[in-house]
């Protein structure tokens, strides 16, 4: 008897319907073809313990699974279900009627449980634009999965719940989730404020700058100084996420099985902070099954590099790309898969290996060309790519102490959205630029328009700082972001200044 069940592969952020088909027949071995990998194979001996664990039989029949599209690779562990229910379905222990009309996807304990799958949010888009009536899945994922409106989610734990559904001897409720109120709820619930770092007035405003106009940050400066601190900070003054970008951001964050079993939307932009010693396909995305990197699960969100020195100069540059073009294109010889990567990236680090160079109260130990060979390991274009350099100085005691309440972040973050809003009316009839650092430099010839005044005094910054074309549009795209801070529709020179001070790391500047 032949049987069809449905799934789904996930490849990049979309999903694709994968069918299969199973038949019983005369003979007494197992195949599985359609191009699985591993634990798919491996799958049968799972499904034969847990058909086995719920009172049923495994057929001691030739059995013939088929993955269709035959010429895609499948892979892991989440086509367990499907092939369980199919093989009971085409052997006659259950009800073939209903089988295949739903997707169905899950991993299988030897005890006839279900683990959670990855990837479940775009599947169940997937279930919906196939026509479904509805989406089997482990109990793990059911909520991540209801938050696609007009499609039936039932989260099962056992292999049991999942026959009983097909055999009509117990339908549960299904999962629902009320994305709009969830969504209106948990916007702001962000653990960090801005309220309570004392001083530093002058990374504040940088920070500001940097949230309204969506350009890449790096701080310098001493040990213990605050650079991570206020780093963390920096998503509360961000606009909150839309619906379509925490619908996105979710949809990446599924696919590499980073939401837990409570989570349906993220509603916070994301803050990925990976350590130092990250390799390039974890930073990028990639590997033999291809899985978004950190710049990925940042999209929408912030991507934060401590110590940015320290890391490999080959994971540095391979991010040159995805900084430009907000995307990462991951390339194999049977697949090419693109993942989203708009982020902004904000790194730190010590001005020195000692890290006490330029500080007001300590002498730097460090030798002779120390600290330009220590600033080398950042390459010209990767900080051509950073629009604002901020040195960060330790904060005085006096400071620290103060009684006075420092600036909240919520009051920051009103300025950063009324900067956005213009800027969302600038770039309105743009569907790729949605604010100011994403300008090419043919809209920031004509957006970014400057006096005379102006001219000379980039003309002197750049003469004297050693700047590259790349650099002079960084300071007008700043300056821009400025302006749209003061509510002013022309670059005065003093927006500027302001953004040419933000160019301390240019080697001219910062060692000699």
């Amino acid at each position: 008897m032949l049987v069809k069940t449905y799934g789904s592969a996930v490849f990049g952020v979309d999903a694709l319907t994968i069918t299969l088909e199973v038949s019983i027949g005369g003979g007494n071995r197992y195949h599985i073809v359609g191009l699985p990998d591993s634990a798919i194979k491996e799958s049968l001996r799972r499904i034969e313990s847990a058909i086995q664990a719920v009172g049923l039989k495994m057929p001691r029949q030739k059995i013939v699974i088929n993955l269709a599209p035959a010429d895609i690779r499948k892979e892991g562990s989440a086509y367990d279900l499907p092939i369980a229910i199919a093989i009971l379905a085409a052997s006659e222990q259950i009800s073939s009627a209903e089988v295949s009309d739903y997707f169905i996807m899950g991993e299988l304990a030897l005890d006839g449980g279900l683990h959670p799958v990855r990837g479940a949010l775009p599947i169940a888009i997937q279930a919906l634009a196939a026509g479904m009536k509805g989406f089997i899945l482990p109990a793990g994922n059911a909520r991540e999965a209801a938050i696609v409106d007009g499609l039936a989610v039932y989260g099962m734990k056992s292999l049991e719940e999942v026959i009983g559904f097909f055999s009509g001897k117990g339908r549960p409720e299904r999962v629902t989730a009320d994305t709009g109120d969830e969504f209106l709820k948990r916007m702001n619930s962000y653990p960090y404020d801005f309220a309570d770092v004392r001083g530093q007035e002058n990374i504040k405003r940088a920070m500001e700058i940097a949230a309204a106009g969506g350009h890449n940050l790096i701080l310098i400066g001493p040990p213990g100084a605050g650079k991570t601190m206020l780093a963390k900070r920096l998503p509360t003054i961000l606009p909150p996420l839309s619906l379509n970008e925490a619908l996105e951001t979710t949809k990446i964050h599924s696919v590499a099985g980073k939401l837990g079993a409570s989570a349906s939307l993220m509603t916070e932009r994301p803050y990925r902070s990976p350590h130092h010693t990250v390799s390039d396909a974890a930073l990028v995305g990639g590997g033999s099954n291809p899985q978004p990197g950190e710049i990925s699960l940042a999209h929408n969100g912030v991507l934060f590099l401590d110590e940015l020195p320290e890391f490999k100069r080959s994971v540095l540059e391979v991010m040159r790309q995805p900084l430009e073009e907000r995307n990462v294109v991951i390339s194999r010889s049977r697949m090419c898969v693109e993942y989203p990567a708009s982020f902004m990236l904000v790194a730190s680090m010590n001005p020195c290996p000692c890290g006490f160079f330029n500080h007001p109260e300590k002498d730097c130990t460090c030798g002779p060309g120390v600290v330009q060979k220590y600033l080398a390991k950042i390459s010209g274009p990767l900080l051509d790519r950073i629009d604002l350099h901020v040195e960060v100085t330790p904060v005085h005691f006096s400071e620290l102490t103060a009684s006075a309440g420092a600036e909240r972040s919520a009051d920051i973050r009103a300025r950063v959205m009324a900067a956005r809003s213009v800027q969302d009316k600038r770039f309105a009839g743009n569907a790729s630029v949605y604010f100011n650092a994403q300008m090419n430099p043919n809209m920031v010839r004509g957006i970014c328009q400057i006096n005379e005044e102006g001219k000379m005094l980039v003309k002197k910054a750049m003469e004297k700082l050693g700047l590259s074309a790349r650099a002079y549009d960084r300071i007008l795209k700043v300056s821009r972001t400025i302006a749209d801070l003061a509510e002013s529709e022309q670059i005065s020179p003093q927006h500027l200044a302001e953004a040419i001070q933000f160019r301390s790391l240019d080697r001219g500047a910062w060692t000699g």
